[in-house]
């Protein structure tokens, strides 16, 4: 098996892995548990609330939330991958960390957050960073067709919509950033 094919089949696992996890708890969650499984959201300042940092983002609202984060999840993900499993695995952390982080100390009160968009958010904010501080063609390249396509995404930083989690999205976007700046391969000059 080549190099290019072997790389590819294991991103498709740790892709399809992710993904099957999600809808598994979800299903499971609207099957089995009739949607109580949503309580272990984030709930800003509270204790609760930061114990759930990291289980948040694997629960969905519904099939409907879960959809709307598959496909930006899968694509946005792969890309990251392109940098290698240790790279993605840093930015899917260090995007659930902030995210959560900056939900429990700035989300509003009495509400509950959860979803995977944080970590999706962290993704974009990535990728464009790593077009920012690398300055490479393939990442200037890369961002700005991240941008084109993805580029509406940035509206969800803002306090637009009741119910959406902003806080998650700008939090998750910073936590890219941090991320890009730590893996960022700079070219001088």
């Amino acid at each position: 098996m080549s190099t290019l094919r072997r790389t590819l089949t294991t991103h498709f696992w740790i892709l399809a892995g992710m993904v099957g996890v999600l809808w598994l708890l979800e299903l499971a969650d609207l099957l089995f548990w009739r949607g109580h499984l949503d309580a272990l959201g984030i709930r800003p300042r509270t204790q609760a609330g930061l114990r759930h940092l990291f289980i948040a983002p694997l629960l969905h609202r519904g099939l409907g939330h879960l959809m709307a984060n598959t496909a930006p999840l899968v694509v946005l993900g792969w890309l990251v991958l392109w940098r290698g499993i240790r790279a993605f695995l840093l930015v899917t952390g260090t995007a659930a960390l902030v995210s959560g982080l900056g939900i429990w100390l700035f989300g509003s009160p009495n509400t509950i957050h959860l979803g995977a968009s944080g970590v999706i958010f962290g993704y974009l904010g990535f990728l464009l960073g790593q077009g920012y501080l690398e300055r490479r063609g393939w990442a200037v390249a890369l961002a700005v067709g991240v941008l084109i396509v993805y580029g509406g995404m940035l509206w969800g930083l803002l306090p637009l919509r009741a119910g959406i989690s902003w806080q998650g999205h700008l939090f998750g976007f910073v936590g890219g950033g941090i991320a890009a700046y730590w893996l960022a391969d700079r070219v001088e000059g």
